[in-house]
């Protein structure tokens, strides 16, 4: 594939199914070099990550000390967050176009992503002033954090759906009460039976995740 090519190829959106943090981190690098050079199109990685905990540049020394996990420290703005079972990670690699090389106005445009996916399951997700992420009510739905080299983004956005929400206990996530963070299966609509009107509930939150990143990054 050409670099004109690739530029002008429609988002790819590659569902990974379950894996490691590690294998991902290393898919991570190898398409951001690629669509650095040009070879391949912008493309999201949809993946549920088996337990570990990230820690980015914010991250305070021991802040993840007593966390019974794996721990990474890794190049994202912001601090120490789960990824485990029941929780959706979208990692985004794009080449921002000129015009839009704003991380501010990226990081808005995910929580657009976020928000637009809630709105199709019928849950109303909401931006928190001066905070990053999506809430619903006042808790805490979606950490977000990022990375770009040469303008083409990595790292990204995570979406508790059936998440053990005991799995933030053991640390402050992104610097809050282990309290505030809260999981979609609670919000939907005729209750938290972890299941949406047509079936499982992870399915049809990633569809729609994928739906919204089409929307607003296609």
């Amino acid at each position: 594939m050409t670099e004109s090519e690739a530029d002008g190829a429609p988002l790819e959106i590659l569902d990974l199914g379950r894996r490691s943090y590690e294998d991902v981190y290393r898919l991570q690098g190898e398409r951001l070099a690629a669509r650095i050079r040009g070879a391949v199109p912008d493309g999201v990685f949809l993946v549920e990550h088996d337990p570990v905990v990230t820690r980015g540049r914010r991250s305070a020394e021991g802040d993840a000390a007593a966390v019974p996990f794996p721990v990474v420290t890794i190049e994202r703005g912001g601090e120490a967050t789960f990824h485990g079972p029941g929780q959706i990670v979208a990692y985004p690699i794009l080449l921002l176009p000129e015009g839009r090389r704003d991380l501010h106005r990226y990081l808005r445009d995910l929580e657009d992503v976020v928000i637009q996916a809630l709105a199709a399951l019928g849950i109303e997700g909401r931006r928190e002033k001066g905070l990053t992420g999506v809430w619903i009510g006042d808790k805490k739905v979606c950490s977000i954090g990022v990375a770009v080299r040469r303008w083409v983004t990595w790292h990204g956005l995570a979406l508790n759906v059936t998440t053990d929400m005991d799995s933030f206990r053991s640390f402050a996530p992104c610097g809050l009460s282990a309290d505030v963070m809260t999981r979609v299966m609670d919000h939907f609509p005729g209750g938290p039976e972890g299941k949406g009107p047509s079936g499982d509930l992870m399915a049809q939150v990633k569809l729609a995740l994928g739906e919204a990143l089409q929307r607003v990054f296609g």
